[in-house]
């Protein structure tokens, strides 16, 4: 079977890459794992005219809408082996040997997140545990919020929450703010806690090592990604190491360092956020369309 393009992955930013290469009325193949990032989070916040949505709600909105166009099939699974071929590319889904072909691809392939071992932590994870405060700040209605300490880069969340409420910096023995950083959390209101957490249990209650319980409506950490999938590492894409792990590298339209695939979504920048992910498909496909025409970027 031959494509246009195959999106791998049909989560926002895979649907988003998709849509605007369906209203090019090219033949694309979406495959897709059913692994949502944000699955964990019941509601969507920040998204224009989506803000306070089911999560779940909206994704499947979003491919609903998306199969309504004829030239777009889908399938559920893994893209377990993709290789070039010819000027193109093929792949495997689920392992079988019916390999199909494209001219481009698309990854989408979102990212896993790997929390900070702390017990209790992951039972909590999108409930009452989140990584974005412009996603779940304001719902936290100016209530005990926490920032926990994983490393340097965690001085960037602890000193935006006080715009969303009492903010408490757990160090949990990560690193010690220099003298500048201390004053920088004491200007912003933020308390400093230097001891370590035992576990957090309860709603979001935060027991230290020491005994004490530092109750908290929400608590905001920072997670090492890793890309969900092998695909990238395999057709040779060069990736590129930021604060929150390794990303795919791209160029400004989307385009990886293998002509011909594209990349989008977490997998191909760092942080997470749902309007900006759908953005970044939306450039993605819109570049894989053109590249149809005017030869691969």
């Amino acid at each position: 079977m031959h494509y246009d393009a195959i999106v791998i992955g049909g989560s926002y930013a895979g649907l988003a890459a998709a849509t605007q290469l369906a209203r090019a009325r090219r033949r694309v193949l979406v495959v897709d794992a059913g692994q949502r990032r944000n699955r964990f989070a019941e509601h969507s916040h920040g998204f224009l005219t989506q803000d306070g949505t089911p999560a779940a709600d909206i994704a499947a909105q979003g491919r609903a809408q998306l199969m309504a166009y004829p030239t777009v099939e889908w399938r559920e699974g893994k893209v377990t082996a993709a290789e070039r071929a010819g000027q193109g590319f093929r792949v495997e889904v689920n392992g079988l040997p019916d390999a199909i072909d494209a001219r481009r691809l698309v990854l989408a392939t979102g990212v896993i997140d790997h929390l900070p071992e702390v017990p209790g932590l992951a039972e909590r994870w999108g409930r009452h545990v989140f990584h974005c405060p412009y996603c779940h700040g304001y719902e936290l209605n100016q209530g005990r919020i926490g920032a926990l300490g994983v490393s340097p880069f965690s001085m960037h969340v602890a000193l935006m929450l006080p715009d969303w409420g009492q903010a408490t910096f757990f160090l949990n023995g990560a690193f010690e703010p220099d003298a500048d950083q201390l004053a920088q959390l004491q200007a912003r209101g933020v308390v400093l806690e230097r001891g370590l957490i035992d576990r957090i249990e309860g709603a979001m209650d935060i027991v230290m090592r020491d005994g004490r319980v530092i109750a908290q409506d929400g608590l905001f950490t920072l997670t090492r990604v890793e890309v969900a999938s092998p695909i990238a590492h395999a057709l040779g894409c060069e990736f590129e190491d930021g604060p929150l792990g390794r990303t795919i590298k791209t160029d400004a339209m989307k385009a990886t360092t293998v002509p011909g695939v594209y990349a989008c979504g977490d997998a191909a920048r760092q942080g997470g956020s749902l309007p900006l992910v759908v953005g970044d498909g939306t450039l993605a496909g819109a570049a894989t369309h053109q590249s149809l025409i005017f030869g691969a970027h």
